[in-house]
Protein backbone atom coordinates (compact mmCIF):
# COMPACT_ATOMS: atom_id res chain seq x y z
CA UNK A 1 0.00 0.00 0.00
CA UNK A 2 1.25 3.77 -0.26
CA UNK A 3 2.47 5.09 2.66
CA UNK A 4 0.07 8.21 3.36
CA UNK A 5 2.22 10.92 2.90
CA UNK A 6 3.60 13.84 5.60
CA UNK A 7 0.94 16.25 4.46
CA UNK A 8 -2.19 16.46 3.60
CA UNK A 9 -3.41 15.22 -0.33
CA UNK A 10 -4.02 17.79 -2.46
CA UNK A 11 -7.53 16.19 -3.32
CA UNK A 12 -9.94 18.48 -2.46
CA UNK A 13 -13.16 17.89 -0.50
CA UNK A 14 -15.60 18.37 -3.22
CA UNK A 15 -17.75 16.05 -5.89
CA UNK A 16 -16.15 12.43 -5.78
CA UNK A 17 -18.14 9.15 -7.25
CA UNK A 18 -17.03 5.77 -6.03
CA UNK A 19 -18.32 3.52 -8.68
CA UNK A 20 -19.15 -0.44 -8.36
CA UNK A 21 -18.01 -1.03 -4.79
CA UNK A 22 -19.56 -3.45 -2.52
CA UNK A 23 -20.43 -1.52 0.12
CA UNK A 24 -20.81 -3.19 3.62
CA UNK A 25 -23.59 -2.06 5.85
CA UNK A 26 -22.30 -2.73 9.26
CA UNK A 27 -25.71 -2.78 11.10
CA UNK A 28 -27.39 -5.35 9.02
CA UNK A 29 -23.96 -6.75 8.49
CA UNK A 30 -24.72 -7.57 4.49
CA UNK A 31 -22.79 -6.40 1.34
CA UNK A 32 -24.84 -4.61 -1.49
CA UNK A 33 -23.14 -3.12 -5.11
CA UNK A 34 -23.71 0.45 -5.03
CA UNK A 35 -22.02 3.87 -6.27
CA UNK A 36 -21.14 6.48 -3.36
CA UNK A 37 -21.58 10.39 -3.83
CA UNK A 38 -19.41 12.28 -2.13
CA UNK A 39 -19.77 16.26 -1.36
CA UNK A 40 -18.25 18.29 0.64
CA UNK A 41 -16.97 15.68 2.99
CA UNK A 42 -20.02 13.63 3.32
CA UNK A 43 -22.21 11.06 2.00
CA UNK A 44 -24.97 12.43 -0.17
CA UNK A 45 -26.11 9.32 -2.56
CA UNK A 46 -25.89 5.73 -2.16
CA UNK A 47 -27.41 3.71 -5.05
CA UNK A 48 -26.94 2.48 -8.67
CA UNK A 49 -25.69 4.28 -11.97
CA UNK A 50 -25.54 7.44 -9.79
CA UNK A 51 -24.85 10.61 -12.06
CA UNK A 52 -21.36 11.28 -12.37
CA UNK A 53 -20.93 14.31 -14.40
CA UNK A 54 -18.32 16.52 -12.54
CA UNK A 55 -16.87 14.31 -10.38
CA UNK A 56 -13.62 12.45 -9.61
CA UNK A 57 -14.32 8.61 -9.98
CA UNK A 58 -13.03 5.74 -7.60
CA UNK A 59 -13.37 2.51 -9.85
CA UNK A 60 -14.31 0.27 -6.68
CA UNK A 61 -15.32 -2.93 -8.73
CA UNK A 62 -14.43 -5.94 -7.06
CA UNK A 63 -13.66 -4.44 -4.00
CA UNK A 64 -15.25 -3.82 -0.57
CA UNK A 65 -15.97 -0.21 1.22
CA UNK A 66 -16.60 0.14 4.43
CA UNK A 67 -16.62 2.51 7.27
CA UNK A 68 -13.10 4.24 8.42
CA UNK A 69 -12.03 2.07 11.41
CA UNK A 70 -12.51 3.93 15.15
CA UNK A 71 -10.13 2.89 17.75
CA UNK A 72 -11.70 3.74 21.12
CA UNK A 73 -8.19 3.18 23.14
CA UNK A 74 -5.16 4.86 21.98
CA UNK A 75 -2.53 7.22 23.59
CA UNK A 76 -1.06 9.34 20.83
CA UNK A 77 1.55 10.35 22.84
CA UNK A 78 2.89 7.64 23.82
CA UNK A 79 5.78 6.82 21.97
CA UNK A 80 7.51 4.80 25.33
CA UNK A 81 5.65 1.64 26.82
CA UNK A 82 7.09 3.76 30.32
CA UNK A 83 5.16 6.76 31.03
CA UNK A 84 7.52 8.61 32.82
CA UNK A 85 9.30 9.46 29.25
CA UNK A 86 6.36 11.73 28.75
CA UNK A 87 7.30 13.84 31.87
CA UNK A 88 11.00 13.60 30.93
CA UNK A 89 11.02 14.76 27.58
CA UNK A 90 10.39 17.95 25.82
CA UNK A 91 6.71 18.74 24.98
CA UNK A 92 8.14 19.45 21.23
CA UNK A 93 9.78 16.47 20.88
CA UNK A 94 6.51 14.44 22.29
CA UNK A 95 4.77 16.21 20.12
CA UNK A 96 6.80 14.97 17.10
CA UNK A 97 6.52 11.36 17.96
CA UNK A 98 2.68 11.96 18.30
CA UNK A 99 2.82 13.37 14.46
CA UNK A 100 4.20 9.99 14.27
CA UNK A 101 1.62 7.88 15.61
CA UNK A 102 -1.22 9.63 14.09
CA UNK A 103 -0.02 9.57 10.58
CA UNK A 104 0.92 5.21 11.18
CA UNK A 105 -2.62 5.11 12.66
CA UNK A 106 -4.63 6.85 9.72
CA UNK A 107 -2.30 4.11 7.28
CA UNK A 108 -3.99 1.36 9.70
CA UNK A 109 -7.74 1.82 8.13
CA UNK A 110 -8.59 3.93 11.49
CA UNK A 111 -9.64 7.44 10.01
CA UNK A 112 -11.14 8.37 14.29
CA UNK A 113 -9.60 7.55 17.71
CA UNK A 114 -10.76 8.38 21.47
CA UNK A 115 -7.50 9.26 23.08
CA UNK A 116 -7.58 8.09 26.40
CA UNK A 117 -4.50 10.64 27.81
CA UNK A 118 -1.97 12.26 26.13
CA UNK A 119 -3.52 14.07 23.03
CA UNK A 120 -4.94 17.85 23.55
CA UNK A 121 -6.66 20.41 22.27
CA UNK A 122 -3.84 21.69 19.93
CA UNK A 123 -3.18 17.65 18.47
CA UNK A 124 -6.91 18.04 17.44
CA UNK A 125 -7.50 21.35 16.07
CA UNK A 126 -3.84 20.85 13.89
CA UNK A 127 -5.38 17.30 12.57
CA UNK A 128 -8.90 19.57 11.82
CA UNK A 129 -7.14 22.24 10.50
CA UNK A 130 -4.67 19.88 8.11
CA UNK A 131 -1.94 20.20 10.09
CA UNK A 132 -1.12 16.72 11.01
CA UNK A 133 -2.45 14.30 8.83
CA UNK A 134 -4.25 11.15 11.38
CA UNK A 135 -7.45 10.50 12.48
CA UNK A 136 -9.73 12.87 13.83
CA UNK A 137 -9.48 12.92 17.74
CA UNK A 138 -11.69 12.65 20.34
CA UNK A 139 -9.28 12.99 23.69
CA UNK A 140 -9.70 13.85 27.32
CA UNK A 141 -6.41 15.82 28.00
CA UNK A 142 -4.75 14.22 31.06
CA UNK A 143 -6.87 11.22 33.28
CA UNK A 144 -7.84 12.01 36.62
CA UNK A 145 -6.09 9.73 39.12
CA UNK A 146 -5.76 9.78 43.25
CA UNK A 147 -2.36 9.67 45.19
CA UNK A 148 -0.77 6.93 44.07
CA UNK A 149 -3.27 5.50 41.73
CA UNK A 150 -3.05 4.80 37.86
CA UNK A 151 -1.60 8.20 36.74
CA UNK A 152 0.67 9.08 39.51
CA UNK A 153 4.19 8.25 37.97
CA UNK A 154 6.12 8.90 41.35
CA UNK A 155 8.49 6.32 42.17
CA UNK A 156 8.43 5.48 45.81
CA UNK A 157 11.48 7.50 46.74
CA UNK A 158 10.22 10.44 44.75
CA UNK A 159 8.65 13.18 46.72
CA UNK A 160 8.34 16.10 44.10
CA UNK A 161 5.14 17.49 43.39
CA UNK A 162 3.13 15.31 41.04
CA UNK A 163 3.20 16.42 37.31
CA UNK A 164 5.80 19.04 37.95
CA UNK A 165 8.72 17.29 35.83
CA UNK A 166 6.52 17.75 32.75
CA UNK A 167 3.59 18.89 31.25
CA UNK A 168 2.45 15.87 29.22
CA UNK A 169 2.57 12.99 31.44
CA UNK A 170 -1.39 11.17 31.25
CA UNK A 171 -2.64 12.07 34.62
CA UNK A 172 -3.55 14.63 36.81
CA UNK A 173 -3.16 13.90 40.51
CA UNK A 174 -6.63 15.52 42.36
CA UNK A 175 -7.80 14.19 45.95
CA UNK A 176 -11.06 15.00 47.40
CA UNK A 177 -14.19 15.62 45.77
CA UNK A 178 -13.75 19.47 45.52
CA UNK A 179 -10.23 18.58 43.65
CA UNK A 180 -11.41 16.21 41.63
CA UNK A 181 -14.39 18.88 40.44
CA UNK A 182 -12.03 21.39 39.55
CA UNK A 183 -9.63 19.02 37.57
CA UNK A 184 -12.66 17.13 35.57
CA UNK A 185 -14.30 21.42 34.86
CA UNK A 186 -10.46 22.03 34.18
CA UNK A 187 -9.76 19.25 31.53
CA UNK A 188 -13.73 20.48 30.42
CA UNK A 189 -12.20 23.81 29.71
CA UNK A 190 -9.32 22.80 27.55
CA UNK A 191 -11.97 21.17 25.34
CA UNK A 192 -11.89 17.72 26.54
CA UNK A 193 -14.79 14.83 24.73
CA UNK A 194 -15.07 12.66 28.08
CA UNK A 195 -13.40 12.61 31.19
CA UNK A 196 -11.40 9.61 31.98
CA UNK A 197 -10.49 8.61 35.68
CA UNK A 198 -8.18 5.93 37.10
CA UNK A 199 -10.69 3.58 39.16
CA UNK A 200 -8.29 0.88 39.42
CA UNK A 201 -4.80 0.15 39.48
CA UNK A 202 -2.49 -0.98 36.05
CA UNK A 203 -0.26 -2.26 34.79
CA UNK A 204 2.30 0.59 33.60
CA UNK A 205 2.08 3.10 36.89
CA UNK A 206 4.68 1.96 39.53
CA UNK A 207 3.30 2.01 43.11
CA UNK A 208 -0.03 0.76 42.62
CA UNK A 209 -1.59 -2.99 42.83
CA UNK A 210 -3.76 -4.13 39.58
CA UNK A 211 -6.39 -5.61 42.34
CA UNK A 212 -7.06 -1.82 43.93
CA UNK A 213 -9.75 -0.17 44.08
CA UNK A 214 -9.28 3.42 43.02
CA UNK A 215 -11.55 7.00 43.87
CA UNK A 216 -14.01 6.91 46.27
CA UNK A 217 -17.55 6.60 45.39
CA UNK A 218 -18.22 10.30 46.17
CA UNK A 219 -15.16 11.48 43.88
CA UNK A 220 -16.28 9.03 41.03
CA UNK A 221 -19.57 11.25 41.31
CA UNK A 222 -18.04 13.94 41.03
CA UNK A 223 -16.35 14.06 38.05
CA UNK A 224 -19.58 12.05 36.50
CA UNK A 225 -21.49 14.87 38.07
CA UNK A 226 -19.40 17.40 35.94
CA UNK A 227 -19.18 15.68 32.91
CA UNK A 228 -22.65 15.58 32.99
CA UNK A 229 -23.49 19.22 33.31
CA UNK A 230 -20.91 19.88 30.21
CA UNK A 231 -23.02 17.05 28.25
CA UNK A 232 -19.76 15.07 28.14
CA UNK A 233 -19.09 11.32 30.23
CA UNK A 234 -16.66 9.27 32.02
CA UNK A 235 -13.98 6.69 31.29
CA UNK A 236 -12.98 4.67 33.98
CA UNK A 237 -9.86 2.49 33.76
CA UNK A 238 -10.89 -0.52 36.05
CA UNK A 239 -9.88 -4.15 36.03
CA UNK A 240 -11.24 -5.89 38.85
CA UNK A 241 -15.05 -6.39 39.42
CA UNK A 242 -14.42 -4.61 42.20
CA UNK A 243 -13.69 -1.33 40.80
CA UNK A 244 -15.85 -2.16 37.11
CA UNK A 245 -19.17 -2.55 39.39
CA UNK A 246 -18.32 0.33 41.74
CA UNK A 247 -17.71 2.99 38.85
CA UNK A 248 -20.93 1.40 37.10
CA UNK A 249 -23.10 2.70 39.78
CA UNK A 250 -21.29 6.21 40.14
CA UNK A 251 -22.68 6.18 36.50
CA UNK A 252 -19.42 5.87 34.46
CA UNK A 253 -20.48 5.29 30.89
CA UNK A 254 -17.63 3.46 29.78
CA UNK A 255 -15.24 0.65 31.05
CA UNK A 256 -11.69 0.60 29.84
CA UNK A 257 -10.37 -3.03 30.06
CA UNK A 258 -12.54 -4.77 32.57
CA UNK A 259 -10.86 -7.88 31.71
CA UNK A 260 -11.50 -9.53 35.72
CA UNK A 261 -15.43 -8.72 35.34
CA UNK A 262 -18.16 -10.62 36.93
CA UNK A 263 -21.78 -11.46 36.96
CA UNK A 264 -23.17 -8.91 38.29
CA UNK A 265 -20.83 -6.56 36.28
CA UNK A 266 -22.58 -7.78 33.19
CA UNK A 267 -25.79 -7.07 35.11
CA UNK A 268 -24.45 -3.45 35.64
CA UNK A 269 -23.36 -2.89 32.26
CA UNK A 270 -27.21 -3.72 30.93
CA UNK A 271 -28.64 -1.52 33.60
CA UNK A 272 -26.63 1.09 32.72
CA UNK A 273 -26.42 0.79 29.14
CA UNK A 274 -22.79 1.24 29.85
CA UNK A 275 -20.03 0.45 27.48
CA UNK A 276 -17.21 -1.95 27.62
CA UNK A 277 -13.80 -0.82 25.84
CA UNK A 278 -11.40 -3.93 26.25
CA UNK A 279 -7.91 -3.55 25.04
CA UNK A 280 -7.22 -7.80 24.58
CA UNK A 281 -4.16 -6.71 22.29
CA UNK A 282 -1.98 -4.25 24.54
CA UNK A 283 -1.49 -7.35 27.12
CA UNK A 284 -0.40 -9.93 24.29
CA UNK A 285 2.04 -6.98 23.13
CA UNK A 286 3.51 -5.78 26.51
CA UNK A 287 3.81 -9.89 27.08
CA UNK A 288 5.95 -10.54 24.06
CA UNK A 289 7.57 -6.81 23.82
CA UNK A 290 6.99 -4.45 26.81
CA UNK A 291 10.48 -4.90 28.24
CA UNK A 292 11.51 -4.04 24.94
CA UNK A 293 9.84 -1.05 24.68
CA UNK A 294 10.42 0.22 28.20
CA UNK A 295 7.97 -1.54 30.44
CA UNK A 296 9.97 -2.19 33.71
CA UNK A 297 10.21 -5.97 34.95
CA UNK A 298 7.79 -5.10 37.86
CA UNK A 299 5.16 -3.53 35.30
CA UNK A 300 5.36 -6.58 32.90
CA UNK A 301 4.92 -8.95 35.73
CA UNK A 302 1.73 -7.60 36.23
CA UNK A 303 0.38 -8.40 32.88
CA UNK A 304 -0.05 -12.62 33.49
CA UNK A 305 -3.21 -11.09 35.42
CA UNK A 306 -5.25 -9.47 32.98
CA UNK A 307 -4.14 -10.94 30.08
CA UNK A 308 -5.35 -14.80 30.88
CA UNK A 309 -8.97 -13.38 31.51
CA UNK A 310 -9.52 -10.76 29.10
CA UNK A 311 -10.60 -13.14 26.46
CA UNK A 312 -13.26 -14.82 28.80
CA UNK A 313 -14.40 -11.44 29.97
CA UNK A 314 -15.33 -10.89 26.60
CA UNK A 315 -17.15 -13.81 25.22
CA UNK A 316 -19.25 -13.18 28.91
CA UNK A 317 -19.76 -9.84 27.98
CA UNK A 318 -20.93 -10.45 24.13
CA UNK A 319 -22.76 -13.37 25.20
CA UNK A 320 -25.05 -11.04 27.45
CA UNK A 321 -25.40 -8.10 24.75
CA UNK A 322 -22.96 -5.85 26.37
CA UNK A 323 -21.94 -3.14 24.18
CA UNK A 324 -18.48 -3.52 23.29
CA UNK A 325 -16.12 -1.05 21.65
CA UNK A 326 -12.99 -1.46 19.78
CA UNK A 327 -9.85 -0.37 21.71
CA UNK A 328 -6.46 -0.95 21.63
CA UNK A 329 -4.14 0.82 24.14
CA UNK A 330 -0.92 0.10 22.39
CA UNK A 331 2.18 1.78 24.18
CA UNK A 332 5.76 3.13 21.85
CA UNK A 333 6.74 0.53 19.27
CA UNK A 334 4.07 -1.87 19.93
CA UNK A 335 1.44 0.54 18.36
CA UNK A 336 2.08 -1.05 14.49
CA UNK A 337 -0.07 -4.15 16.26
CA UNK A 338 -3.27 -1.87 16.57
CA UNK A 339 -5.32 -4.14 14.40
CA UNK A 340 -4.30 -7.74 15.57
CA UNK A 341 -7.03 -7.10 18.20
CA UNK A 342 -9.33 -8.36 15.28
CA UNK A 343 -7.93 -11.68 15.45
CA UNK A 344 -8.43 -11.79 18.86
CA UNK A 345 -11.75 -10.32 19.05
CA UNK A 346 -12.81 -13.04 15.91
CA UNK A 347 -11.95 -15.87 18.78
CA UNK A 348 -15.20 -14.98 20.68
CA UNK A 349 -17.67 -13.50 18.43
CA UNK A 350 -18.58 -13.49 15.13
CA UNK A 351 -16.60 -11.44 12.70
CA UNK A 352 -19.01 -8.89 11.93
CA UNK A 353 -19.35 -7.94 15.36
CA UNK A 354 -15.92 -7.19 15.90
CA UNK A 355 -16.50 -4.80 12.62
CA UNK A 356 -19.34 -3.31 14.31
CA UNK A 357 -16.98 -2.79 17.86
CA UNK A 358 -14.68 -0.80 15.79
CA UNK A 359 -17.65 1.24 13.64
CA UNK A 360 -21.49 1.61 14.52
CA UNK A 361 -20.94 0.73 18.46
CA UNK A 362 -17.65 2.82 18.78
CA UNK A 363 -19.76 5.44 16.79
CA UNK A 364 -22.15 5.63 19.66
CA UNK A 365 -20.21 6.04 22.02
CA UNK A 366 -18.65 8.79 21.29
CA UNK A 367 -22.35 10.34 20.65
CA UNK A 368 -21.66 10.44 16.71
CA UNK A 369 -24.11 7.98 15.63
CA UNK A 370 -24.95 8.27 11.62
CA UNK A 371 -22.18 10.26 11.68
CA UNK A 372 -19.27 7.86 12.06
CA UNK A 373 -18.92 4.15 11.61
CA UNK A 374 -21.48 3.82 8.62
CA UNK A 375 -21.83 4.03 4.95
CA UNK A 376 -25.03 5.93 4.88
CA UNK A 377 -26.68 9.11 3.68
CA UNK A 378 -25.39 12.22 5.45
CA UNK A 379 -22.89 10.05 7.01
CA UNK A 380 -19.48 11.89 7.17
CA UNK A 381 -17.48 9.74 4.36
CA UNK A 382 -14.76 8.24 6.06
CA UNK A 383 -14.27 4.91 3.92
CA UNK A 384 -11.99 2.23 3.46
CA UNK A 385 -11.74 0.11 0.01
CA UNK A 386 -10.74 -3.10 0.73
CA UNK A 387 -9.72 -5.88 -2.01
CA UNK A 388 -11.81 -8.69 0.44
CA UNK A 389 -14.85 -8.76 2.87
CA UNK A 390 -13.79 -9.11 6.04
CA UNK A 391 -16.96 -10.42 7.45
CA UNK A 392 -16.14 -13.69 5.95
CA UNK A 393 -12.17 -13.16 7.23
CA UNK A 394 -11.59 -10.85 9.38
CA UNK A 395 -7.51 -11.14 8.84
CA UNK A 396 -8.34 -8.72 6.49
CA UNK A 397 -8.59 -6.56 8.88
CA UNK A 398 -6.23 -8.21 11.17
CA UNK A 399 -3.65 -7.95 8.40
CA UNK A 400 -4.69 -4.49 6.87
CA UNK A 401 -1.46 -3.60 4.67
CA UNK A 402 -2.04 -6.58 2.74
CA UNK A 403 -5.34 -5.62 1.81
CA UNK A 404 -5.89 -1.81 2.29
CA UNK A 405 -6.49 -0.40 -1.03
CA UNK A 406 -8.07 3.40 -0.59
CA UNK A 407 -8.54 5.53 2.64
CA UNK A 408 -10.66 8.19 2.07
CA UNK A 409 -11.44 10.67 5.33
CA UNK A 410 -13.30 13.95 5.28
CA UNK A 411 -14.17 12.92 1.35
CA UNK A 412 -10.37 13.60 1.00
CA UNK A 413 -8.58 10.68 -0.61
CA UNK A 414 -5.58 10.12 1.63
CA UNK A 415 -3.99 6.95 0.14
CA UNK A 416 -4.71 5.11 -2.35
CA UNK A 417 -2.86 2.17 -4.96
CA UNK A 418 -4.35 0.02 -7.45
CA UNK A 419 -7.58 2.00 -8.35
CA UNK A 420 -8.43 3.98 -10.96
CA UNK A 421 -9.22 7.66 -9.69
Amino acid sequence: MTRIPSQPSTTETGNVVITGGNVLDVVAGITRTADIRIENGRIREIGIDLNRSGAEQIDATGRVVMPGLIDAHVHLTAFSADFRELERNAPSYIYAQGSRIMRETLQRGFTTVRDLSGADHGMARAQEEGLLVGPRIFYCGHALSQTGGHGDMRLPGEDHAPGSRGCCGIGTVADGVDAVRAAARDEIRKGAHHIKIMASGGVSSPTDRIDSTQYSVEEMEAAVGEATAANRYVAAHAYTARAINRALRAGVRSIEHGNLLDDESITLFLEHEAFLVPTLVTYWALKEEGREFGLSEGMWQKVDTVLETGLDAIRRAHEAGVKLVYGSDLLGGMQRHQNEEFRLLAQVQPAIDAIRSATVTAAELLDRSGELGVVAEGAIADLLILDADPTVDITVLADIDKHLVSVIQGGRIVTTEGITR
